[in-house]
Parts: C-alpha cells; sequence; structure tokens
C-alpha cells in the first residue's frame, strides 16, 4: 500500500513537471550556471559557492545594497523575529564589503538626502543614526518658500508643530555608510555577493535540502527562487526582494509593469560654500522650475536647481564664477522682486489673510545667504514620475525606487523609500507571528497595499506641485500666490503641512 501511494505522488509529480515547466527569467547575455551549484551562508562579507549536491538556501535576497536596500537589512536584523532570518545582499559596489573610509575633511559630495523626522525616529530605532551624527549632517528647523513673481511666501518653523527640527540634510554616502556600521555590529547571518543579477526563475525544479531551515519554512520543497548572478555564482532564496533603483533588473525579470512620464526637466545638483553658516532650507520656484538652497554644515549649502535640459547642459559648463552669479541671481531678485512681509494687511489683494498677530522676525520674508564659491562638481540628472503598477508577487516585492521615483521638488523620495523598507520588515515579522510564509503573495500584497496608498498619495501631490509652477500665466500666478499666503496665515493648514512633510505617520515596528 505505502509502495502504491509512493509511485502515486512520484507520478503525480512528473505531471506537474510537464505540464508546469520553470519559468526562467533572463537575458541572452546571461550565464549559464548549473543548478548543482549551491551557496554557503555565513557571516563573512562575500559569497562562496561549492560544488556540491545540497543547496543551502536564504530566507530573503536583497538585490541592491544602496540606501534602502541597506536600511531593509538593518531593520531585519535588530527585530527579534526576523533577526534569525538568512539574508543575501547582492550589489557590485565594493564599499559593501570594503567599506566608505569617510572623513571629516573630505569635500562634501552633491549627493544628499533631506531626512525627515518619522525617518530620523526609525533610524534611531535601528541604531543608526548615532554613526549619522559622527559626520557632516545639518539640522534645520526653518524652511522659506517663495514665487518668483513676488506674489507671497511661506515659511515653516519647526515650533509650529512643536518640533524641534524639520528635517536634517546627509550625503547619501553618510546615510549608506551610517547603515553598513550598524548591521557590522549584529551577528545577523548575512552574506554580501558583489556581483550583479543576470536571471531569475521563479519555480525552480524540487531542491534536496541538506541543512536545517528556519522558522520561515524554507525546507518546503520547490517553494524557492532561484538568482543567476553575473560572477557565475548562483543562490537560491525563499524571498527576493528588489531594491535596485528606478532601472530595476528584479522588476525587469519578475515583468512588473510601470506607469510614468519625463518631465523634460533636469536638475543640476552641486555644493556650495558661504561665508556665514546656512541654518535654513530655502526654496523658490522660478519659471522652468524651483530652486532648492539646503545646509549641510560647515558653511556648505546643496543646490537642486530644476530647468529645462538645455539650460542644465550650458549651464554645466559654465565657468565656475558665471554659475556661482547664476545660482545667487536666481535665489535673489531675479526673475522678480522680492514679496514683502508687511504687503498683507495693507490693502494689498491678499489683505483677507491678515490676522490680528504681528508677524514675528523669524515669520519675515528673508534673503538667503549669498554663495561665495562652488565647492563640488556639478551633476545633472533628468527628472521623471514612475510608480510600478504591482509592488509584489509571489517571491518578489519591490521596495524604494525600484517601485517608485518622484520629483526631487520636496526631498521626499528617499523618505518614502525608507518607509517601504521599514514597512516590509515589520509585515515580515508580523507574518513569521503569525507562522504565515515569508514569499506569501497575501502577506506581500498587504505589504502593497499599505505602501502604494502612502506613496501615491505623495507623488499626485508632487507632480501637482510640479505642473501648477511649470506655467507662467496671470491668472495662475495669483492662485499660487494665494496659496503660498494661505499656508503663511491659515495656522492650521501650516501645520498640517508642516506634519504631513515631516512623515508623523510612524510604523511601530519596534515595540
Amino acid at each position: 500500500m505505502n509502495s502504491l501511494i509512493i509511485r502515486r505522488k512520484l507520478a503525480e509529480h512528473i505531471i506537474r513537471r510537464l505540464k508546469f515547466p520553470q519559468r526562467t527569467l533572463c537575458t541572452d547575455a546571461a550565464p549559464k550556471v548549473s543548478s548543482s551549484h549551491s551557496v554557503q551562508s555565513s557571516n563573512d562579507h562575500v559569497g562562496q559557492q561549492s560544488f556540491r549536491n545540497e543547496v543551502h538556501p536564504y530566507d530573503i535576497a536583497i538585490v541592491g545594497g544602496g540606501m534602502v536596500g541597506m536600511a531593509l537589512a538593518c531593520s531585519l536584523a535588530r527585530m527579534p523575529l526576523t533577526k534569525h532570518l538568512k539574508v543575501a545582499i547582492i550589489d557590485s559596489n565594493p564599499a559593501l564589503s570594503k567599506g566608505l573610509g569617510i572623513k571629516k575633511e573630505d569635500p562634501p559630495d552633491p549627493r544628499v538626502s533631506t531626512v525627515t523626522p518619522a525617518t530620523i525616529s526609525l533610524f534611531k530605532d535601528i541604531g543608526a543614526w548615532k554613526y549619522v551624527e559622527q559626520h557632516r549632517h545639518a539640522y534645520f528647523d526653518q524652511m522659506q518658500v517663495w514665487d518668483y513673481t513676488g506674489l507671497g511666501y511661506t515659511k515653516y518653523n519647526a515650533r509650529d508643530v512643536h518640533k524641534d527640527t524639520l528635517g536634517c540634510v546627509v550625503e547619501n554616502k553618510v546615510l549608506h555608510s551610517s547603515l553598513l556600521s550598524c548591521i557590522q555590529d549584529t551577528d545577523f547571518q548575512k552574506t554580501i555577493y558583489p556581483s550583479r543579477l543576470s536571471s531569475m526563475t521563479l519555480q525552480p525544479r524540487n531542491l534536496s535540502m541538506g541543512v536545517d531551515s528556519t522558522s520561515s519554512g524554507l525546507n518546503e520543497r520547490g517553494n524557492l527562487a532561484k538568482l543567476d548572478l553575473s560572477d557565475g555564482n548562483s543562490l537560491y532564496a525563499k524571498l527576493v526582494v528588489g531594491s535596485d533603483g528606478s532601472k530595476s533588473r528584479v522588476r525587469e525579470l519578475a515583468g512588473f509593469k510601470t506607469t510614468g512620464w519625463n518631465y523634460s526637466q533636469n536638475a543640476i545638483i552641486c555644493t556650495v560654500e558661504h561665508s556665514v553658516e546656512n541654518r535654513c532650507a530655502w526654496q523658490r520656484f522660478l519659471p522652468a522650475g524651483p530652486i532648492a538652497l539646503l545646509p549641510i554644515g560647515d558653511n556648505f549649502s546643496n543646490i537642486v536647481w530644476t530647468m529645462n535640459p538645455k539650460e542644465a547642459t550650458d549651464r554645466k559648463s559654465l565657468a565656475e564664477d558665471d554659475f556661482v552669479k547664476d545660482v545667487n541671481y536666481a535665489l535673489d531678485y531675479g526673475f522678480g522682486p522680492h514679496p514683502k512681509s508687511s504687503t498683507l494687511g495693507s490693502g494689498g489683494i491678499f489683505s483677507w489673510f491678515k490676522t490680528d498677530v504681528n508677524l514675528s522676525p523669524d515669520e519675515c520674508f528673508r534673503v538667503p545667504p549669498k554663495v561665495v564659491k562652488l565647492a563640488s562638481e556639478r551633476m545633472v540628472f533628468p527628472l521623471s514620475l514612475m510608480h510600478a503598477n504591482d509592488y509584489a508577487s509571489k517571491h518578489v516585492v519591490l521596495i524604494g525606487d525600484a517601485a517608485h521615483t518622484v520629483h526631487p521638488l520636496a526631498g521626499q523620495g528617499v523618505n518614502l523609500g525608507f518607509g517601504d523598507a521599514f514597512a516590509l520588515s515589520r509585515i515580515i515579522s508580523e507574518g513569521i507571528a503569525v507562522g504565515t510564509d515569508i514569499a506569501e503573495v497575501l502577506l506581500l500584497k498587504k505589504y502593497e497595499a499599505e505602501r502604494k496608498s502612502a506613496n501615491v498619495t505623495m507623488m499626485a501631490i508632487l507632480d501637482g506641485f510640479q505642473k501648477a509652477y511649470s506655467v507662467d500665466f496671470g491668472p495662475l500666478n495669483i492662485l499660487r500666490a494665494a496659496a503660498f499666503n494661505g499656508a503663511q496665515y491659515i495656522p492650521p493648514l501650516k501645520r498640517s503641512i508642516i506634519s504631513y512633510a515631516s512623515g508623523d505617520q510612524r510604523f511601530p515596528i519596534f515595540s
């Protein structure tokens, strides 16, 4: 009887194999890797491969070890129910295994992020923020936003929402290095593969498991994704996380479709130096796009200047002195007059916004500190909006720029990505707590539903701002000025804007 059952099960298995072939996703250039190769998991940084007939699988393979991918790894390493998972991190960046070696005397990098208070709290929870504070960074508690027409401006202050800060500007390399230092402080079972993903098989054949598996159910046969790497290695994982940027290879191989468009705008980013320390964030909307001046400490600021592609190309090749003159022109009287703090209430067209409260010096319009010289190279990036129609399917999930990209005018892109990483780690932990397979599509769709709602809302707001400030038209200029002044002189509206931009929604992952 037992023999009959075994033969019947074997026949059913063969039929399934014939009826449902493997789904292999690759390109013509992908290397052919024998499925008999096995990957040995350890705490070492560099993955190694041996030729045995057994497979040592990972719970999670994170493809892309940038800021968002490393934030996910750090979060998993710090939570009680996920810190025992075996994780592979696939990224060709040598910094992951060798370190960045940042020195305080190094000139600031032009690639920075404006980190919200909510993100700062999450970094503190995983133990990474203390490393950020060892390097150059700049908290700011005020922000001034104004229009080139001179009709309106808004001042945001952290004290309006009973906070100490509105955010902190940090170089991307500092954030990345801090996350790397954070994960080195743990005994997390991780292996870093200094390579690239070439192909991915989402339904590999049944494999003989030669090791004990974790609580996530790796002992279930045929329930793994197979990843082939450009260096000839291959590995297996229960869940593949695509955190490999806007041109995500994981998204492409998994067949996730996207929606989006180009803005016909480029952004010039660079670091500039002042003669005094800048303690405020500034943003002015110009006819071709906004220019932002963000403090990064030590008398340095970061410039993010949006304009049409030809202007960006021309300004990138300008002599440094001429470029500095253009920056000061854009931040001062260029393109139009300064808004006047006393206009409201003096019979002007916006006098109906005036309250009985006198303006404090902090609420009056101020001119940004002058730029004295360029302190880094100028970099140009094309701007676009992209959103993946799906964030998750069985075995695969997307986070960060692999799932969405936004216009940089509010500095929210990386914060959305960090939100994805921390939400995914929490949901994986919740799934393990109730015995759910971490690659179960219903669990991953829970993450998708939560993050897609937050991300699409922010993307719609930023896209609306971009379109509203891309048209120079008299009646629309007046409406824009009314919006600025409404935000300035209607306290509940101002508080709501600050709270939303600060990311006050917290993810309770560390209870």
